[in-house]
């Protein structure tokens, strides 16, 4: 049996932090076709059960297209189960609230655990809330002779979180028979080991947003045997969103920079979106133009902007004979008696 672990993909999301008004809506139609690719690749793949580990869209008030297109892909499949766990970012009156019957295969997670089985296999899952963040790990039983996978959305720790329902214990989670903790919230994959029977994954986001979801985004993709579950990550994402630093120190010309630059995206594919950032000690002289090194890079991606961070190396020898304020502050600060590492800051 194959299972896709997706989470975080955020439909319908505005896009609108970096992007111009025309690459946000075509960023906001991508996320939605890489779902709806995903859910291709799965029916192709005789996948059975795709599971949505929350934030499936980003705010409540969901688009008739996006709901009408969601609700196509779903309909077109219905040799696969959608098990769709709500996050926080998913609205009870949202997406649910506007259709009164849904598909058959599209089955939904309460407050209280709910268990899908499909042979040897449970799947089990809760929707956190206040009213119960502290009560699911005392109400959880698995057949320790099933192949378990539990399904939780938020903030992994090792202790309760009093006021944040999104917290999720995983000491109290281990040695409860899980094979497969699914998890949704973090935007990057990570797969850890959750006792000695299972591990815990979060599958990341399915495409990069901003550059804080920066590297490969895709979903988990298992194989389910008797024995228990092999999970593989799977890099789907249409466009990667990559963040470049590029040290300066000892470069002056223009021509140097820009062949800095360069060779730090010769291996960046020209669909990315590409965050530079310049760093390090640059001299007075150092011919460094921001806005023309952006119009010169930022035509060969989707999108492109450079943030500069470098300091500027002064020596003071230059400059304690100049007829200027800056020579005056200077010879002040040199017939001070302050310590030499002060001085030279």
């Amino acid at each position: 049996m194959k299972v896709i672990h997706c989470a975080d993909i955020h439909l319908d999301s505005k896009m609108e932090a970096n992007l111009t008004k025309e690459q946000a809506k075509q960023r906001k139609d991508e996320l939605l076709l890489t779902f709806c690719a995903m859910v291709e690749y799965g029916a192709a793949q005789d996948v059975r059960v795709i599971i949505v580990a929350g934030d499936l869209f980003d705010t409540k008030h969901v688009t008739a297209k996006t709901r009408k297109i969601v609700l196509d892909a779903v309909n077109a499949h219905p040799e696969i189960d959608f098990l769709y766990l709500r996050g926080n970012h998913d609205e009870e009156e949202g997406f649910w609230g506007e259709e009164e019957t849904f598909p058959p295969n599209l089955k939904r997670f309460g407050n209280d655990w709910t268990a899908y089985e499909y042979g040897n296999v449970n799947i089990s899952g809760v929707e956190l809330c206040k009213e119960n963040n502290l009560r699911i790990y005392n109400t959880l039983y698995l057949n320790q002779n099933q192949v378990n996978i539990v399904v939780l959305h938020g903030q992994e720790s090792n202790y309760h979180g009093k006021e944040q329902s999104e917290i999720i214990n995983l000491r109290e989670l281990s040695n409860k028979n899980i094979d497969y903790l699914a998890l949704g919230h973090l935007h990057s994959y990570k797969l850890q080991k959750l006792d000695k029977r299972g591990v815990y994954c979060y599958a990341g986001c399915l495409e990069g947003r901003g550059f804080d979801e920066c590297g490969e985004k895709g979903f988990v993709l298992l194989e389910v045997t008797e024995e228990g579950v092999l999970p593989h990550f799977m890099p789907f994402a249409k466009r990667t969103l990559y963040e470049v630093p590029i040290d300066l120190t000892g470069l002056v010309s223009s021509y140097e920079i820009e062949n800095a630059i360069s060779t730090s995206l010769l291996e960046i594919p020209k669909e990315s979106l590409v965050k530079i950032i310049l760093e390090g000690s640059v001299e007075v002289e150092t011919m460094k133009d921001v806005d023309y090194l952006t119009k010169k890079f930022a035509e060969d991606y989707f999108f492109l902007k450079i943030y500069d961070r470098t300091r500027l190396e002064l020596h003071i020898e230059d400059y304690q004979h100049d007829i200027s304020l800056k020579g005056e502050f200077i010879r002040m600060v040199l017939a001070e008696r302050i310590p030499e590492e002060k001085k030279n800051r």
